[in-house]
């Protein structure tokens, strides 16, 4: 993959190959995020003009909705409520219940008469918030106990690497990150069209001996799990691994995996203020910026934040993708191109099956159902073996 190519458009257009193309449809919560429809709608235009098979939804007051009067392959939903970024989960999920985030997430749901008004739903709103309501609305699949934050990043390899969790489950155990693995599995193989992707467990050293106990248990049931054929664990990773493309998917806690994040985008950021610190700094090294600029360019484009946005909210029974919440406009179209391919590539039905192959495979897990999960990890003869 060369470095100008987009991680959204690659997939797009694997998936666009295939005759005939199906009408995929998102649902788009045009109020979330920091600027709202001065973003979400200018994204949602130019995301139908590069796609003529899609549908939107788009969802907010009456006043943004009205703005996107006369579109092409558009139903509009009117929400008479907003969740701010510094609302509470309680408030989003008892006080605002007609709130543009939540009717959004409900056009996903199936009902008993009649399948969901969308195949997947888009808000740059409330991390919190549109977990909670995502869960509260959709549930979470038969075998897993939380749902995680996924997103790729960039790799020295001009690939990317898709990490797990990242923000979503504080706390997690041994049993949640193997479940992560399962998923991020899955993901990967629906979007990028990789069967059998490598996973890595993110610890402080490459060492089995390494890590809390929870991490140690976590990596005994991935190597368990590798044994029996369920996942292709490559082994304990560190954070420079994910940027060197060691493997294919990393998993981690959510709070590590926020903290990790953050810390690459203010590094990006740093780095290239650097380079325009010292470009700018006297007659000549603005002359030798010139002479460098194509190169200058695909740097900046190689590292931009923006071309990777758009996190899928894997395990729930319906496709939600966050979109950062300080997102421009070219930032949020490529969040509704993730969320398109994975749509169009069935990313649903794949971690459904992936997971119920999984657990039926699992001598000791019949029965367990959604209360447990892989819980019972004795299927993989570690019965012993207990997260912090």
């Amino acid at each position: 993959m060369s470095p100008a190519t987009d991680p959204a458009s690659t997939s797009t257009q694997r998936a666009m190959a295939a005759d005939p193309v199906p009408t995929i449809r998102l649902a788009v919560d045009l109020m979330g995020g920091d600027h709202g429809p001065a973003v979400t709608l200018p994204a949602c235009r130019a995301f139908l003009d590069s796609h003529p098979e899609a549908e939107l939804v788009l969802v907010g007051r009456d006043d943004a909705v009205a703005q996107a009067a006369g579109w092409p392959r558009c139903t509009h939903v009117a929400a008479s409520e907003v969740v701010e970024m510094t609302d509470s989960v309680e408030t989003a999920l008892r006080r605002k219940k007609d709130s543009s985030l939540r009717v959004a997430v409900s056009q996903v749901k199936p009902h008993a008469d009649r399948p969901s008004l969308a195949q997947a739903c888009v808000s740059a709103g409330n991390t919190g918030a549109l977990m909670a309501v995502s869960r509260y609305v959709l549930k979470t699949v038969d075998g897993i106990d939380r749902p995680a934050i996924a997103t790729v990043m960039p790799n020295e390899r001009d690939g990317f690497t898709t990490v797990l969790d990242l923000g979503a489950n504080v706390d997690c155990t041994a049993e949640h990150l193997l479940q992560f693995a399962v998923m991020g599995s899955a993901l990967v193989a629906a979007v990028w069209g990789k069967e059998e992707p490598t996973v890595g467990l993110l610890n402080i050293g490459e060492e089995t001996i390494k890590g809390s106990e929870s991490i140690k248990a976590a990596g005994e049931l991935l190597r368990q799990a590798a044994s029996a054929g369920f996942v292709n664990f490559h082994g304990n990773v560190e954070a420079t691994d994910i940027f060197k493309g060691t493997t294919d998917i990393v998993v981690c806690d959510g709070f590590v995996g926020n903290v990790m994040l953050k810390t690459a985008e203010g590094l990006a950021s740093m780095l290239t203020t650097f380079i325009k610190q010292e470009f700018r700094r006297t007659p000549l090294t603005r002359l030798a910026a010139l002479a460098a600029l194509p190169v200058l360019n695909r740097f900046k484009h190689r590292v931009d934040p923006r071309r990777y946005n758009g996190a899928a909210l894997l395990g729930l029974r319906g496709l939600v993708f966050k979109s950062h919440g300080s997102a421009d406009a070219f930032a949020f179209e490529q969040a509704l191109n993730r969320a398109y391919d994975a749509a169009r590539n069935g990313l649903l039905d794949r971690v459904q099956l992936r997971i119920r192959a999984t657990l039926a495979a699992m001598p000791g897990a019949a029965g367990h159902g959604e209360a447990t999960g892989f819980g019972d990890t004795t299927a993989f003869g570690v019965g012993s073996v207990q997260s912090a």
